[in-house]
């Protein structure tokens, strides 16, 4: 009987199908790495093939692959839920906007043009791969599927036609004509919020998404909630290419988003709260690795792509919303 690897980082390999062992693997850079020789002791991958894990008895090693940008390698440590929190780093999309339906209807418009078929419609089987990564990653992800054969369609092509149709989208939502429900801020939104600023809590907000696709998401929430100024409230707000909060410095991008960790990192940085006194929301399998790897405890909200990404094992916790994640989890710990 094989015996069940364990993972440092992650604890026990799980049984339930959200990580898959590798006998080996060719990791760029550092070669062929097999199972049981070099100290390796185990090899595994998400479900959604988006990481890879080259474990030894006391490290990890985590492997990001991707069809855009730079590969990268970066240490996987353990984040336990902190005795006390002193800050929470949130996504935005499906964790305090609900807006993933809206940009995958806006990656199908794409895919629908570069197609010059109207009728285009993704199938369940496409949606881990159009929510929850970077613009890049969902446009290449479409090309490859779906455009192979199609002269012209390029990444570049893709990226000129998607910024058109948001641009599209955008002025017709300000002028009020524009999809319905587009942007609806998540339940029990404003009361989380205004708990962790009752506690002194610093509360960073994180997207993979464009400032221009971002900051209007943001700023109908808070209108919706009639909280002001997001940017007073929130201690920082980074978004991919462009961080919006009181001169801090930029970030990598989008080809260097989630699920890489600069991002969460970035917004943190500032606080002057230390990793292990922090605890990242997401909903998304990329926004979990995401906070893994910056060494932030993560806690995940349903309805977003981690458990069909294969990332459940990477949360502390997933629960049904932000008020349970507060009752069951932060109010005792803030």
């Amino acid at each position: 009987m094989t015996s069940v690897p364990t993972i440092h980082g992650l604890g026990a390999f799980p049984g339930d199908g959200s990580l898959l062992l590798l006998p080996e693997f060719d990791f760029p850079g550092l070669g062929c790495k097999r199972v049981g020789e070099d100290g390796v002791t185990a090899i595994v991958t998400t479900r959604d093939r988006k990481v890879v894990l080259l474990c030894h008895e006391g490290h990890t090693l985590t492997y990001l692959p991707t069809a855009v940008g730079i590969p990268a390698y970066y240490p996987l440590h353990p984040a336990p839920l902190p005795e006390r929190v002193r800050a929470v780093l949130m996504d935005l999309d499906g964790t305090s906007v609900h807006s993933e339906s809206f940009w995958i209807y806006i990656i199908k418009r794409v895919t629908a043009r570069l197609l010059d078929d109207a009728g285009f419609r993704f199938s369940e089987k496409d949606l881990p791969f159009v929510s929850g990564f970077s613009v890049s990653e969902h446009l290449a992800y479409t090309l490859r599927t779906y455009c192979g054969n199609v002269p012209g369609a390029t990444l570049a092509r893709a990226r000129q036609y998607y910024f058109e149709i948001t641009e599209e989208e955008m002025a017709a939502i300000l002028a009020g004509q524009g999809r319905k429900g587009a942007f609806t801020p998540s339940p029990w939104l404003k009361e989380f919020l205004l708990h962790l600023k009752a506690r002194g809590v610093k509360i960073g907000l994180v997207t993979s998404g464009l400032y221009l696709k971002a900051w209007p998401e943001i700023v109908s929430a808070f209108e919706t909630l009639e909280l002001g100024d997001p940017l007073q409230f929130y201690d920082g707000i980074v978004t991919a290419g462009t961080s919006i909060k009181h001169g801090q410095s930029g970030t990598l991008g989008e080809q260097q988003a989630k699920p890489h960790p600069w991002l969460y990192s970035e917004v943190l940085m500032p606080f002057d709260v230390p990793a292990r006194e922090t605890i990242g929301i997401e909903d998304s399998s990329a926004g979990v690795l995401s906070i893994r790897l910056a060494g932030v405890c993560a806690l995940g909200v349903v309805d977003g792509n981690i458990v069909a990404g294969g990332a459940a094992p990477f949360c502390t916790a997933i629960k049904p919303g932000l008020r349970a994640i507060w009752e069951e989890l932060l109010e005792e710990r803030c």
